[in-house]
Parts: structure tokens; sequence; C-alpha cells
């Protein structure tokens, strides 16, 4: 498993998170025509709030990203722009973000449901897979996203 670490996001990070998205999920929107080279890289600048996000870090350089947002009224977390470069793919980088976040949010539980987390991945994306090993279940899909939750560890 690769050393990394993991910071709080800043407004100057959005350029570099928007490049990587681009990047990363290039494949799977090419795959169900979804892809445009302007709209992926607004799409998270339009929604980017740097409170919500952290960088995972390499060796002291970007290597992907992940947010986690509190829903509307706070009775769940969205797992969001879960990003990591493909020269950090394969080496244990994703599941341990992943295992970290998702013990935040059970030690979070204050029986509102706050240890719930949601997600959506895009159909066919070998991310499904990862999700799926933490408990992530499907809760409902369309023609492009499968929306997951997890609840709160017992």
């Amino acid at each position: 498993m690769a050393d990394w670490e993991i910071r709080p996001a800043s407004a100057a990070d959005v350029d570099a998170i928007a490049e990587l998205r681009a990047v990363v999920m290039r494949g799977d929107l090419e795959r169900l025509g979804r892809y445009d080279e302007r709209r992926v890289r607004q799409r998270l600048r339009d929604g980017f709030v740097a409170e919500w996000t952290w960088v995972i870090e390499v060796g002291g350089a970007f290597a992907g990203c992940v947010a986690l947002r509190p829903d509307g009224d706070a009775r769940c977390h969205w797992l969001e722009h879960f990003y990591v470069g493909a020269q950090h793919q394969g080496r244990g980088i994703g599941s341990g973000v992943l295992g970290e976040l998702l013990e935040w949010c059970d030690r979070s539980v204050d029986g509102d449901g706050v240890g719930v987390v949601r997600l959506n991945v895009l159909q066919g994306s070998p991310a499904r897979r990862l999700y799926e090993r933490y408990g992530f279940v499907v809760e409902a899909e369309d023609a492009v996203d499968v929306f997951m939750v997890r609840g709160p560890a017992a």
C-alpha cells in the first residue's frame, strides 16, 4: 500500500481537481455517450465546496481528491468527487481513503442516521466494486448512474 495523506482542500485546488475529474472520468463518460470537454470540468467547478473536500497527496504531491458532503437535513453524507490519478490507482490509496472516511462517518452516528453514506457511480465503472467491498448496496439506478447507500457499521 502506498503512503498517502489527506489535507483539507482550498479554493486554489479547484483547477487541479477539475482536470483530474476530466481525465479519470473520460473513458466511462465516452462509453456512455456523455463526455463533453468543457462540461466535465465546469460541473466540478460549479459544485466545488472546499469545506467538504480533501486533497489526497502521495509524497507531498497531488494524487487525488474526495468530498464528503452532508445532505440538506444532515441525515447522511454524500461521497462525491472521489478521484485518484491513474498512476496511483491499484496501490490501496482509494481503499485506504474510503475506509478512513467511513470510519469517521460511523463514529459520527448520533441517532439521526449521520453514519449513512450515499453516492452515485457511473454505470459500468470499475469503482463500483470498491464501494461494494465496503458495504454499499444499490438503492436505485438509471441509464447513466447507479445510486448506492451504506448504513452505519453495526
